[in-house]
């Protein structure tokens, strides 16, 4: 089986632990970790921004991600959120093994 660790950007630390709640109720994730004072630099719409955001870091199975991808999108709100998925290729059997159980 795959795993995923999925990276997300959020506006605050209030809709980072609603998506990561959200995840975990319904079984797209089986963790998040919130990580809070993220300050981002990007172009939007042709201009340079600049801004507080904070990260959310979702694990979960390969075959999940569109699924996680699409709730993401539907509860966030940005109307193009930061939502990327980064393959685990190693790491404790036991914690993978988790994973497995506690997402659908």
């Amino acid at each position: 089986m795959a795993y995923n660790i999925v990276y997300i950007t959020t506006k605050d630390k209030t809709e980072a632990e609603m998506i990561g709640k959200v995840l975990i109720e319904s079984k797209l994730a089986a963790c998040v970790n919130i990580i809070d004072g993220m300050k981002s630099i990007y172009r939007w719409e042709g201009k340079i921004e600049e801004g507080n955001e904070v990260i959310l870091i979702a694990k979960t199975k390969d075959t999940l991600v569109p699924e996680l991808t699409e709730k993401v999108k539907s509860v966030h709100s940005y109307s193009c959120p930061c939502v990327v998925a980064l393959p685990i290729t190693g790491g404790n059997d036991e914690y993978l093994g988790w994973i497995a159980s506690e997402t659908d």
